[in-house]
């Protein structure tokens, strides 16, 4: 009975069903790494690398918050009015909320980066040849925001069945598309480029995007019409809606222009310490292609988890059992070591037979060594960040995140420039342990 009710727990198959999609994918996308190493070379990977932070920003500003707003309004919706027949329609209206704010951002979004590409590839990316994969990214923006907010409904309703679907999907779509790509070129005799891989991506978020509207469309074709009339609740709704949108996209957008820097100072400040701007372009894409890829693979379990202990805390919080919270950051803890250190010793003691094996790179291989000490830290990091965002914490995560970062850049603007880039290396261990032992110092109260 007891495993039964286990199972059954939203939380529960809600982890399990993104843990699941999320493993697929990361499986789909570490071979996908290893195929683009070997097929595009270091320097294409550095330089389709450098879209990465462009896409976060404009994620970040366009949809990542409103998601998380339609998430928290449709789950209160739901929840607190389950058997009043406007609950479907309080829902679908947070919905629509988001998805025409996030749509009308997406688009200012894609404009200003298609109008400026040129600038900002040379100024901000110090790489001109990212200019036309930048006006390629902005086709990508508008069908990642719809999917997203539907997203955001369905994790609002505890249903993580759509979103799994729709990361799967997107995933397949973007490697099965380049894979084709690939396989015409070769016939042609041409070589596969980055241009392809972005276009692969745009290819993705299209397919994700059809997902999600496909299994709104047919949940809305089984749901019973309420006609009960809520335009007198849509101001209050919108007010609310905006008072949580404005103050989290300004901290997501803050967490991810510092992120954004901290990616770009890297090739720059390598050439500084001496490389070419090929051969720093070949480090960061080492690094941030082959080797994070390999560092980030196992968090596919706290990432899951991470995103429905939020709302799990939220409703603990408010009931104000503080032992309950007070078991579920020591459990977080210990499950977050303990993962970590079973992934730090596979690393460190197999990171150079994974580099050479997966990637043919020796590089590659000595950075999974030196960088498997994050995994405990990272893992910790991620659930307990959930944890205090439930309980209210936002800005202290925010101010966790953003001297977290202010560590990194430091290292990597006084200190690559002299020792290469064994100090971003450090800067990334000397960041997580400051993140880990902040999170857990602002929890003190619940130990």
């Amino acid at each position: 009975m007891k495993i039964s009710r286990f199972i059954k727990n939203p939380l529960v198959t809600g982890t399990l069903l993104m843990t699941g999609a999320g493993a697929v994918t990361r499986v789909i996308g570490f071979f996908y790494r290893i195929f683009l190493s070997r097929t595009i070379g270091a320097e294409a990977l550095g330089i389709y690398q450098l879209m990465a932070p462009v896409f976060a920003i404009c994620f970040a500003l366009t949809s990542s918050s409103i998601q998380t707003a339609i998430s928290k309004f449709v789950g209160d919706a739901t929840g607190k009015c389950a058997k009043d027949l406007c609950s479907e329609r309080k829902a679908r209206a947070y919905l629509y909320m988001g998805l025409v704010l996030s749509c009308i951002l997406s688009l200012i979004a894609g404009g200003v980066i298609h109008r400026n590409a040129d600038w900002i590839a040379e100024k901000l990316l110090g790489e001109a040849r990212c200019a036309p994969l930048l006006v390629l990214l902005t086709w990508s923006l508008l069908p990642s925001c719809i999917h997203s907010c539907i997203n955001g409904y369905y994790y609002g309703r505890k249903k993580a069945l759509v979103p799994s679907l729709c990361q799967i999907a997107e995933q397949l779509a973007r490697v099965g598309s380049v894979f084709i790509i690939y396989s015409v070129l070769t016939e042609q005799g041409q070589r596969l480029s980055e241009w392809h891989v972005i276009a692969g991506l745009v290819i993705g978020e299209f397919f994700g995007l059809l997902i999600g509207l496909l299994a709104f469309a047919l949940e809305r074709r089984l749901t019973p019409k309420s006609y009960l009339d809520i335009k007198d609740s849509i101001k209050p709704m919108a007010v609310s809606f905006a008072a949580m949108v404005i103050p989290l996209t300004a901290n997501r957008l803050l967490v991810s222009l510092s992120n954004s820097l901290e990616n770009l100072l890297i090739p720059q400040r390598l050439q500084v310490f001496g490389y070419s701007s090929s051969d720093a372009l070949s480090v960061y894409g080492v690094l941030t292609g082959m080797t994070l890829s390999v560092i980030f693979f196992p968090g596919v379990l706290t990432n899951s988890f991470a995103v429905l202990l939020l709302p799990a805390v939220s409703e603990i919080r408010a009931r104000n059992d503080g032992k309950k919270i007070h078991d579920t950051i020591f459990r977080a803890v210990v499950c977050g070591m303990l993962l970590g250190l079973i992934f730090t010793a596979l690393f460190f003691l197999y990171g150079d037979w994974l580099g050479n094996r997966l990637f043919h790179n020796a590089l590659a291989g000595r950075y999974i060594r030196r960088l498997a000490f994050l995994c405990p830290l990272m893992y910790i990091t991620s659930l307990l960040n959930s944890i205090m965002n439930g309980l209210g914490m936002a800005k202290n995560v925010l101010f966790i995140n953003l001297l977290s970062c202010l560590i990194r850049i430091s290292m990597i603007w006084f200190l690559v420039p002299t020792e290469g880039i064994g100090a971003y290396l450090w800067s990334m261990l000397l960041g997580q342990v400051f993140a880990a032992a902040s999170c857990i110092f602002c929890l003190r109260e619940y130990w």
